[in-house]
């Protein structure tokens, strides 16, 4: 594997928290700062070479661009395999679970929450431990104090990966496994909820619903439970498909930005 050292400069706004770094695409764009960011995120962490990192977001503007740099800086700094989410799609709960399941080193999750998508608005990135939850402030803490004084991030030469079929591909010494965003988290929700009566209760009329996807990371994890597996009527998942402006609406499920879910339910 050919690997550059490209030399940086810090940016002094690299603060994480425990929700992630959140800024406007276009700060995030600049140069530099993504890729100094997740090397900062690697620089402190020990012990991963040959592991396994798990990688996808909420598919809002930038996602892709950002995962294609994010594989190239995880094969240069020794990660042995990436697990990551159909056309880089992975909703946050469901990035914890397959952390867990299969048990990675960690993850790095694309999200800027209910915060709104495209050009003009947000973006962000947060690391989760082996265990699933986000990183605690012991690491958010020691990522920052690593891009104050980062000079240089390691990238790896390596053309961009197809992110759109399922299945292994062995690119210059790591593994990118590229899943179905869905399929775990509904074999999760399975093991915990009764479907049978679920499902039961759907088709009898005792449960009706509607789900506001928001054109967010939702969709397709409400169409694969609610529809395919407990038999709700299709009509019952709204906005389903994820966009990456979330069709010019703010995804935040309250009365002031559900307004089609709102006036139809009440």
């Amino acid at each position: 594997m050919q690997v550059e050292t490209i030399a940086s400069q810090p940016f002094n706004d690299q603060n994480p928290g425990t929700s992630g770094l959140r800024k406007k695409v276009k700060v995030f764009q600049q140069p530099g700062y993504l890729e100094n960011f997740v090397q900062a995120i690697f620089d402190s962490l020990e012990d991963f070479s040959g592991k396994t990192l798990v990688l996808g977001g909420d598919g809002r503007y930038f996602n892709r661009t950002a995962i294609q740099s994010i594989i190239k800086i995880a094969a240069a700094n020794g990660f042995g395999e990436l697990i990551i989410g159909q056309g880089g799609l992975l909703s946050t709960p469901a990035a914890s679970h397959i952390i867990r399941k299969y048990g990675a080193f960690g993850g790095l999750v694309l999200s800027a929450s209910h915060n709104p998508g495209g050009p003009e608005e947000d973006f962000g990135i947060k690391y989760n431990v082996s265990n699933g939850g986000p990183a605690p402030e012991k690491y958010t803490d020691a990522f920052f104090k690593r891009s104050q004084v980062i000079d240089n991030y390691r990238i790896a030469v390596m053309g961009d990966v197809d992110l759109d079929h399922i299945g292994t591909q062995q690119l210059d010494g790591i593994a990118i496994t590229i899943i179905d965003p869905v399929t775990d988290y509904a074999e999760l929700m399975q093991s915990l909820f009764d479907f049978a009566l679920l499902k039961q209760s759907i088709s009898s009329g005792y449960i009706t619903l509607l789900f506001d996807a928001m054109h967010a990371i939702t969709g397709p994890y409400a169409k694969r439970i609610f529809v395919d597996l407990l038999g709700a009527s299709p009509d019952s998942i709204i906005n389903a498909v994820p966009l990456e402006d979330f069709g010019g609406h703010h995804p935040d499920p309250n009365l002031a930005h559900a307004h089609e879910l709102a006036e139809t339910m009440f």
